[in-house]
């Protein structure tokens, strides 16, 4: 075993998720720990294009894994493909965004290599040998840090936005490692025959530095044009409540909350939303909360950095005007 730490490259249809950059950052704080390197994990088809824009992101060494077989993420081939990567680089420590592939992904490959596993971190630190983690407990009531035992491998699944990307360098290359990938028929026996886009396009909330959300308040799906505006112009993703979702204004896969999607955006945007226990579960951990809702008791507000007591109907139009005059000087 090295003193390197590993990160999963997440990607889909040769684009890297964000959360990806993030953590080779993370990587390299813990290596300034460990004495070891950053190095990283690309699996896909065709994924050697990806390798010197990883580099960039701080990766010294990249192994691809780059089959057919991984053109679309099935459980079993990428859970023998990171093993296979994990074996070729004997890491210290495995780093994995906390994605739905990401989360689905850590528990099998931990339990392949009987390595320690810590799932959705929002803080990494390292105590001798052994690996610290931070994360949320009991619908983000409170922090809990366990200790993650260094006799063997550790990996940890990382919130996104937990951490910021470094500045990426333009020249950087990175030794690069092709790692086979061996399948067995019992890896192989689930096959996709068909694939259905469900997504309209429009930047996930997990994947954005900004979110914009709407409750019930908006009263229908077309009054939810006015969250997207606002979203557009601050380049941010549009999310909504469990409330606004069950109602049919926006689909289920933009909910945020315990029962939906948990995001950690550097701003949250809360418009007509009054902060039911689930939802606060999903969003508090954002870096600064905007909350706007008539209701000066919500209990939105006491999560909120800042509070505006007004009608969205009204504020947010006129906040989605200003921005564009700001943009446009």
């Amino acid at each position: 075993m090295t003193n390197n730490v590993l990160v999963f490259v997440e990607q889909r249809r040769g684009k890297v998720l964000p959360a990806s950059f993030q953590l080779l950052n993370a990587a390299g704080q813990l290596t300034a720990t460990t004495g070891g390197r950053v190095e990283a994990c690309i699996i896909g088809e065709g994924v050697s294009a990806l390798v010197d824009t990883v580099a960039g992101y701080g990766a010294k060494k990249v192994y691809t894994v780059d089959d057919s077989e991984l053109a679309m993420y099935r459980a079993m081939p990428y859970t023998a493909a990171l093993c296979a990567a994990v074996d070729a680089a004997a890491p210290k420590i495995v780093l994995i965004p906390t994605t739905f592939m990401g989360r689905d992904l850590a528990s099998r490959v931990a339990a392949r290599k009987r390595a320690a596993l810590g799932i959705d971190c929002t803080e990494l630190t390292m105590d001798g040998n052994d690996l610290v983690i931070t994360k949320p407990m009991y619908a983000g009531k409170f922090s809990a840090k366990f200790r993650l035992s260094g006799s063997g491998l550790q990996i940890a699944t990382v919130r996104t936005n937990a951490y910021a990307a470094a500045a990426p360098q333009k020249d950087a290359k990175a030794e690069v490692q092709a790692v086979a990938l061996k399948l067995t028929e019992r890896d192989k026996r689930l096959k996709i025959n068909e694939i259905t886009a469900t997504s309209s396009g429009v930047k996930d909330v997990t994947e954005g530095d900004i979110v914009v959300s709407g409750g019930r308040s908006l009263k229908s799906a077309e009054n939810f044009k006015i969250i997207f505006d606002l979203a557009e112009v601050l380049d941010g993703a549009v999310g909504a409540s469990r409330a606004a979702c069950d109602a049919g204004y926006q689909p289920h896969t933009r909910q945020v909350g315990l029962t939906g999607k948990v995001v950690t955006p550097r701003l949250y945007i809360a418009c007509g939303i009054d902060g039911a226990i689930q939802h606060l579960a999903g969003m508090r951990g954002s870096k600064v909360i905007v909350a706007i809702n008539t209701k000066k008791d919500a209990p939105i507000f006491k999560v909120a950095t800042y509070g505006c007591v007004s009608d969205l109907f009204t504020l947010v139009p006129l906040l989605t005007a200003e921005l564009k005059r700001l943009k446009e000087h």
